[in-house]
């Protein structure tokens, strides 16, 4: 199975609001499930959004310097996740050198990493472009789906 095929089981499991699938065939077999801990870890990975609450004012009645609404600025950096389960390697083998460092500048078709899933190694592309400001993810270490791998600016 290749992993187009598993990000299209992935569209269609959100599309259906499935919790759960399994597939099995000759030799593979694959569970992907939602839900639960993905959605609390989530949470605690992403950005917190705020949403600016109108305020009214009442005739006659000014409000003080301090509760005037303010602009906030947007945040310019974006995270590259991760598009499936596994074990993210930041070089092709321990003695290479890593696929993107900090400071680099990245195209949609720069590998960035190996998520190794099943046995199977995965070449990841970025698939925007933009600036490593940071590497999220530790090397040799499991990794999410959706879990934030590296942030661009």
């Amino acid at each position: 199975m290749e992993l187009k095929d598993i990000k299209e089981l992935i569209t269609l499991i959100r599309r259906n609001d499935l919790s759960e699938f399994s597939l099995e065939q000759e030799g593979f077999k694959i569970t992907l499930k939602r839900g639960g801990e993905f959605q609390s870890f989530t949470q605690v990975a992403s950005q917190p959004q705020f949403q600016q609450v109108p305020t009214y004012a009442l005739p006659g009645v000014s409000a003080p310097a301090s509760l005037a609404p303010t602009a906030a600025e947007p945040d310019p950096s974006r995270d590259i996740t991760s598009p499936m389960v596994g074990t993210f390697y930041s070089a092709a083998s321990p003695e290479s050198p890593s696929f993107v460092s900090v400071g680099q500048t990245i195209t949609t078709d720069t590998v960035i990493c190996i998520i190794e899933a099943m046995k199977v190694m995965n070449e990841i592309k970025a698939e925007v472009s933009g600036v490593v400001v940071e590497i999220l993810a530790e090397n040799g270490k499991p990794v999410q789906y959706g879990q934030p791998l590296f942030r661009l600016r």
